[in-house]
């Protein structure tokens, strides 16, 4: 703890941290400010550095690129491997690990040692790995790296140490999976293969072992030859060969028969009894043409063969569809007795698993389920039922079912809003699955004690809302909101070219703002909308009332801003007086004109609306001179104040959405006034005012294709991931004010412009909005000119980075010589002090600028209710102005207690309730004076500024600066919140660097900071959000969300918050056989791998062809490695194992002296019999 005390006596703004030639803290014109009052502020802060560390806690959604699939019958655990590789670990819901390679290379196949809590993954760099997954975060224990030949295909028996690996050359090797060492024993491809032949057979596509012997193992190599080596006698058994590829083969439980799947569509069943030629050739999806010939198929890609006791057996194979219809969807086809059930995907399949009940693929198989892995989703069809339903999948794999565009994370939410959101949300959801329980079902998982009600909203490119409900590190969607619902649709042919630009994704979703206290909820969308949404229990039949903005600048007033040529953005003095009343939304003007009007048309009948969230008011900005409107940079909403703010590249508009009118609508320029704080160089006009459309526009016809190339590709870079370096290169180079990160508009002097060539005295999106067409704004929000870092080469220099800053981003210089509108980066609703003169609180707008500039914009506001829905609402900048270096990015108030004050908020009510006239309903409004707060420090507040570069802590109403801090210099802060963690204040900070810094508050003392995330993925800028008690969220891939903690509490508490992978579950027996069947069928039960595969026998394998590279422990000591209350159960498990076994010999050798026995009775009495009567001379 530690307690800071700041004598504010004679403290002037020239405060550590202002740069020479800048405006100082307090004054708009530089000069030093009035010593405020001499007081001491006593601050006690307690959080120190021990009470933060970051970690990663969960991934949601569904795994990037997968790969691979793998499933333990026993533990019924599923694992997905991708190809950036991770590895995907599901069990029950609670019960979801990721784990990653760290060499990054694709996983190509997994397969669980079954019930041992460990899984073996074959990767393309040619290494296996041995994972436990018997802790909670499992670890690697062994990997051996293939130096001479590529992996191909891995099998591992069942009760098994030694794992079978195929490679490209076409031998199959012998890994012992205790050591993770090569056995000598190898199966060379020359011996397998026939001596006559002279072709090499091919890579190693297939390896099992034979159900009737173990000591056989049936070998598939891709060339169509298939041979079933006898492991004993080191020899072939018989070879089979067939005209097309092979891909996969799948045995019958008896050991007779097995089915190969060909590349030419065709499925082959061979019998061991002759394997000359298939016993069977089908084309299950091929027709005969009329001149007899079967119609050429797409290669079937995996055939799976089951057998039923109660039914025909099963055979389920993925592809095979004839060539003739193009377009068709991926299926998955189901065979069983005659019938034939072909399921549609709506995504290419990667893999398939079929579930059985048993784990011995000698009995009897019983299959249950089909787990289905596609590109872009995960399902489980049921078996057991004629129609083959699916299982509701418990998991959320559809966050990415359109493309995520935005996040938002709440912790501590109000306890009551789950259930609502719940309960609004079921009523919606889809019919028809599978009554069975989810079959994955595997680990253990319980509530943890740290949990609190968290939420997570995600915006989509389709303009739907997700809401997810994240308690306890889990997620589940709770309710879905539709924005589009709010609009017409577009009628094809509406507005001509300009039209079908926009009809790609005009709803998609920017930026979201919620207040669950109030229920009140605003979207952003891409074509300079918001909707603003209230919560009702009950449906309503509602007019969405429509207000239409012109937030413009005149391009003349940003080359030549002096005071006679400075004219506000709205073309009527009276545009932003109260008076300004809703457009109607049928409204519009002639065919083929954009100017006045905005992109999207609103319903204008009466809107019947579902229980949950109901669109009352959209405010739309307008086309304007022929150019469409610039992108929302920043929103902010207030329920007690009944007020909405919204700001741009051109400037600032308020609305007041109670009495549903404009209230300011002004370019920033003019929310100075007198107090610019820039002397801004004048320069000569234009000689035609042409130019500017021209320059912004080029034409629509010209550039139309171009544009709608770039508009369909906008937000690709946030919802593809880069599969190479070439492409992730082009990706950081991309034009950076394309993309949305904290709301902020691009200034052209971050591009390097020629000596001698003056820049087109063009509006900051000019040059890219031409680009792009009028169809529609760029996709992302427009970003800070700081972002060009993330965009430069990786090649560039330090010194060349710090060069562009010192160009872009300076905001100390005294004259702003640059052709830039500024925009406005962040609002801020809240009590404060508009000027320096104050001696109460009042309702303020803070407004931050790209430049660094932090207006002060006072409202007066009617309390009583009655007076507020007729007495109109005054606003007007009051002159005050701070500065930063950096686009300004937080506002966040404290008391001079240091505790945080939360912005004023209206209670929710519904407003779809029936009135009673008797009780009349009234505004219940909540309060966050500063006033209030503290008694000892009535007259002031602490207000925190953070921005790009640094942070600020100002004392009001004075405006003395008290603390700064440099956050860096190098790089430039992405986002910044202001949090709740520990019981007390924080800022945290995350950079394009991949720093995540925290700062104590008030004083700014860096608390930690980590590298984090070394190489900086513009996603991940885009989508990260920090939230109160130490969580944070970003989007990881296209389809992920990755949750990670910066509290040291959660880190020590979350190996009780995360699932149990392993449970000790009791190995089933297999079934008895029986005497006659065992000692007939040849199958021989004392095949001893060790005694063949071992040193002694087989030697060792050469050095140079693999490495094994050793991990903590061998098997041994995996099975130790799980500590507590499981580990001791693990291994009581496992001398019951070695006991049962050992019991089970003993038994069977029991058995078979009693049935020698009495076999020698039997025999003893028939001869005793037979000489029973008969005298000795008889014999």
């Amino acid at each position: 703890m530690k307690k800071f005390r700041k004598v504010l006596d004679g403290l002037t703004t020239s405060s550590p941290g202002s740069t020479i030639g800048s405006p100082s803290c307090g004054s708009a014109s530089g000069t030093p400010t009035a010593a405020p009052t001499p007081r001491e502020i006593d601050i006690q802060e307690t959080l120190v550095s021990e009470n933060f560390q970051i970690s990663k806690t969960v991934r949601h959604g569904f795994p990037y690129q997968p790969t691979a699939l793998a499933f333990d019958p026993l533990q019924k655990i599923v694992a997905i491997g991708t190809r950036t590789g991770g590895i995907r670990l599901l069990g029950r819901p609670g019960v979801d690990c990721y784990c990653q390679h760290e060499s990054g290379a694709a996983v190509l196949q997994l397969q669980f040692l079954i019930n041992e809590g460990a899984l073996v993954t074959a990767c393309a760099d040619d290494t296996l790995h041995l994972w436990n997954l018997r802790q909670r975060r499992p670890a690697v224990l062994h990997s051996l790296k293939f130096n001479r030949e590529r992996i191909t295909f891995c099998h591992l028996p069942f009760q098994s140490k030694w794992l079978y690996v195929g490679t490209e050359r076409g031998n199959t090797h012998i890994v012992n999976i205790e050591s993770f060492i090569l056995s000598g024993y190898v199966i060379m491809w020359n011996k397998a293969i026939e001596l006559s032949t002279k072709t090499h057979p091919g890579p190693v596509v297939h390896l099992s072992d034979s159900p009737k012997d173990e000591g056989k193992l049936l070998i598939g190599f891709e060339s169509g030859t298939v041979v079933q080596w006898d492991l004993r006698a080191k020899k072939a058994d018989y070879r089979v060969s067939y005209d097309e590829a092979i891909h996969s083969v799948s045995w019958h439980h008896e050991g007779k028969q097995f089915m190969c799947s060909h590349s030419d569509g065709s499925l082959t069943l061979w019998n061991l009894r002759n394997t000359a030629k298939p016993f069977q050739i089908t084309f299950p999806h091929g027709k005969i043409q009329k001149d007899g010939r079967k119609e050429s198929c797409k290669p079937i890609l995996k055939v799976e063969y089951k057998t039923s006791k109660s039914s025909e057996p099963f055979v389920i194979f993925s592809g095979g569809l004839s060539y003739d219809k193009a377009g068709r969807r991926p299926t998955l086809t189901i065979m069983h007795g005659k019938a034939i059930t072909v399921l549609e995907m709506d995504h290419p399949i990667v893999e398939f698993l079929v579930l059985c009940e048993t784990p011995y693929n000698n009995e009897v198989q019983e299959p249950y389920a089909v787990v289905v892995l596609l590109e872009k989703d995960f399902i489980v069809v049921d078996l057991t039922q004629s129609n083959f339903p699916i299982f509701e999948n418990p998991y959320p794999m559809d966050i990415h079912e359109s493309p995520v565009t935005c996040t938002a994370y709440f912790a501590d939410c109000p306890p009551d809003i789950i259930p609502i959101l719940y309960s609004i949300g079921a009523k919606h959801k889809k019919t028809g699955y599978s009554q069975k329980e989810w079959p994955v079902s595997g680990g253990t998982w319980t509530l943890g004690s740290q949990t609190y009600p968290e939420i997570i909203i995600t915006g989509h490119a389709d303009g739907s809302i997700k809401f997810w409900d994240a308690s306890a590190i889990t997620l589940q969607m709770l309710y879905k909101l539709k924005t589009s619902k709010a609009f017409e649709k577009p009628k094809c042919g509406e507005g001509g070219r300009a039209a079908e630009l926009v009809e790609e994704d005009p709803y998609a979703v920017q930026m979201v703002s919620w207040c669950p206290k109030s229920r009140l909820f605003c979207v952003v969308g891409i074509s300079a909308h918001v909707i603003l949404y209230r919560f009702s229990k009950y449906d309503a039949n509602t007019q969405i009332v429509s207000l239409e903005v012109r937030l413009h600048c005149d391009g003349e007033d940003v080359i030549s801003p002096s005071e006679t040529e400075n004219h506000p953005c709205f073309s009527d003095p009276s545009s932003h007086s109260p008076q300004h009343q809703p457009v109607s939304p049928g409204a519009r003007t002639p065919e083929g004109s954009r100017d006045s009007s905005p992109f999207l048309k609103v319903k204008s009948r009466p809107v019947r609306m579902p229980p949950g969230y109901q669109a009352e008011l959209v405010v739309q900005l307008l086309w304007v001179d022929g150019e469409p409107p610039q992108q929302i940079t920043s929103l902010d909403i207030n329920s007690a104040y009944s007020l909405l703010a919204i700001g741009n590249c051109n400037g600032l508009a308020v609305v007041d959405y109670l009495q549903k009118t404009i209230l300011l609508c002004m370019s920033t320029v003019d929310l100075y006034g007198g107090a610019d704080p820039y002397q801004r160089l004048t320069r000569s006009p234009r000689k035609n005012r042409q130019s500017t459309s021209d320059f912004c526009m080029r034409g629509l016809s010209n550039l139309y294709s171009d544009s709608k190339k770039r508009i369909r590709t906008s937000y690709q870079s946030l919802t593809e991931l880069s599969d190479n370096q070439v492409s992730l290169d082009m990706e950081r180079s991309r034009s950076p004010t394309s993309d949305h990160v904290n709301g902020h508009c691009t200034s052209p002097t971050s591009q390097p412009c020629s000596a001698g060539k003056p820049r087109a005295p063009a509006c900051p999106e000019g040059s890219r909005l031409a680009r792009r067409g009028p169809g529609r704004p760029p996709f992302r929000k427009a970003q800070s000119a700081a972002c060009m870092e993330i965009s430069l080469p990786v090649s560039h220099t330090e010194e060349s980075r710090e060069n562009s800053f010192s160009r872009s981003r300076s905001s100390s210089v005294s004259s702003i010589d640059r052709d830039t509108k500024e925009a406005v980066s962040t609002l801020q609703f809240g009590e404060s002090y508009g000027r320096k003169g104050d001696a109460l609180p009042t309702p303020c707008l803070w407004v931050g600028t790209s430049l660094g500039v932090v207006l002060l914009i006072p409202m007066s506001i009617p309390t009583e209710e009655e007076e507020r829905l007729e007495e109109p609402v005054t606003i007007g900048p009051s002159g005050s102005v701070l500065m930063l270096k950096g686009s300004i990015l937080r506002f966040a108030f404290l008391d001079c207690g240091g505790a945080l004050i939360q912005s004023p908020y209206e209670v929710w009510r519904d407003p779809n309730i029936p009135e009673d006239p008797e009780r009349p309903r009234r505004r219940k409004l909540v309060n966050f004076s500063p006033s209030s707060s503290q008694d000892a420090c009535a007259d002031g507040h602490l207000t925190v500024v953070c921005s790009e570069k640094q942070a600020k802590v100002f004392l009001m109403p004075s405006q003395a600066c008290l603390f700064v801090h440099n956050i860096t210099e190098s790089s430039f802060v992405l986002r910044a919140d202001v949090v709740t963690v520990c019981n007390s204040v924080g800022l945290a900070c995350f950079c394009a660097n991949g720093h995540v810094m925290i700062l104590s508050l008030p004083s700014l003392r860096p608390l930690m900071d980590v590298n984090y995330l070394p190489l900086t993925d513009m996603r991940i800028a885009r989508t990260f959000y920090f939230t109160n008690s130490g969580q944070a969220l970003y989007l990881s891939s296209p389809t992920e969300l990755q949750r990670i903690t910066y509290s040291q509490e959660m880190c020590d508490n979350l190996q009780e918050m995360l699932g149990e992978l392993f449970t000790p579950i009791e190995t089933p027996e297999a079934q008895n056989r029986g005497f006659l069947k065992g000692f007939f069928g040849g199958n021989a039960q004392n095949f001893d791998r060790e005694e063949l595969f071992g040193e002694a026998a087989a030697g060792k394998a050469s050095r140079s062809l693999a490495q094994h590279i050793p991990g903590p422990a061998g098997m041994e000591g995996m099975k130790a490695a799980a500590g507590g209350v499981v580990g001791d159960l693990a291994r009581a498990r496992i001398a019951l194992d070695q006991r049962g076994e050992r019991l089970g010999e003993l038994e069977e050798r029991t058995a078979l002296m009693m049935t020698s026995a009495d076999t020698f009775s039997k025999h003893a009495h028939e001869v005793m019999l037979k000489c029973k009567d008969k005298k000795w001379y008889q014999f």
